[in-house]
């Protein structure tokens, strides 16, 4: 991995369970940002949005999630738990650990689901949201109620993960597989090899493929999440409302989840809400409209400069 992003230098702190690697970048007064990427990608997906935000006066913080790049466990026995519930610690662990009180937090796939975790279970600390698929939140007791045969179809790689094949096809070609989901992910973005293999070095943490599979298991109860974090999951059971101001997305031609209508999700958002389907545009938003991502990033300042 290489400690030079086109982002800055990678930094590193301790918070929590991990030692986080993040770039930060803009004015360390300016009102603090913190960008989530998700599976599979890493901080690469914010390499245009971060420095627009940036350069509207805002502290902007993007950290590998755990599992990727030079984000490390700081303990051997530590359980190398994919679950939200651990996601949605580590950003609140990086918020403590940077002394910041208050924060517009935004990110898709995993990250939208650590930022919409802290953004309901603690409103004081999320300022604003913006999240790509609107509530990320898993509904683990119902995980196994059947979705649509075209849904269920799109979710082939998670009921891969469940079985120790797909445990050993992710082991043995993480990069292969991992692009086979860009591509079906993200049909009209036109990446080249030079962007996937950018990101794909972050794949080659050692923890990577132990963290991805236990994240695809737990979600649909096949497996048991970490202790530590058994409070938090009981809380997400309850499928928690943000009260939180959001915009939320989703992209019409994203091959994971498709377009729903703000009335799916609007019973889980109980504050302002604006919800926006973004026409050609597949499932890693941040890189492949970052000006839309940004410009929504910035509505949501207002939020966090009126924030007691």
């Amino acid at each position: 991995m290489r400690d030079i992003t086109p982002m800055g230098p990678l930094r590193h702190i301790d918070a929590g369970v991990l030692n986080i690697a993040y770039v930060e970048t803009g004015p360390a007064d300016g009102p603090p940002e913190l960008l989530m990427h998700g599976f599979p990608y890493d901080i690469h997906t914010y390499a245009e949005v971060a420095p627009r935000l940036a350069a509207q006066g805002c502290r902007v913080i993007v950290p590998y999630l755990r599992g990727y790049g030079e984000t490390r466990f700081l303990n051997d026995a530590t359980p190398r738990s994919g679950e939200q519930a651990a996601l949605g610690a580590d950003l609140l662990a990086l918020m403590d650990a940077l002394a910041i009180p208050q924060a517009v937090l935004a990110g898709y796939d995993w990250g939208g689901r650590a930022a919409c975790v802290v953004a309901a279970l603690w409103p004081e600390r999320c300022a604003g949201l913006v999240s790509f698929n609107s509530y990320n939140i898993q509904d683990i007791a119902r995980a196994m109620v059947p979705d649509t045969a075209e849904n269920e179809h799109r979710l082939w790689y998670q009921y891969y993960f469940h079985s120790e094949r797909g445990r050993a096809g992710l082991a043995a070609d993480r990069r292969g597989l991992c692009k086979l989901l860009w591509k079906l992910w993200s049909p009209t973005w036109a990446f080249d090899d030079a962007t996937f293999e950018r990101t794909a070095a972050a794949f080659d943490h050692p923890d990577f493929v132990d963290v991805v599979i236990q994240s695809y298991r737990h979600r649909f109860g096949l497996v048991p999440g970490d202790p530590a974090y058994a409070d938090i999951e009981r809380r997400l059971a309850a499928q928690p409302a943000i009260t939180v101001p959001c915009i939320t997305f989703d992209g019409i031609d994203d091959g994971v989840r498709p377009p729903a209508e703000a009335a799916a999700h609007a019973r889980r958002f109980t504050g302002p809400r604006a919800h926006r389907w973004v026409p050609g545009v597949g499932h890693n938003m941040p890189q492949e409209v970052p000006q839309v991502f940004a410009d929504a990033v910035l509505e949501l300042i207002p939020a966090l400069q009126k924030a007691p």
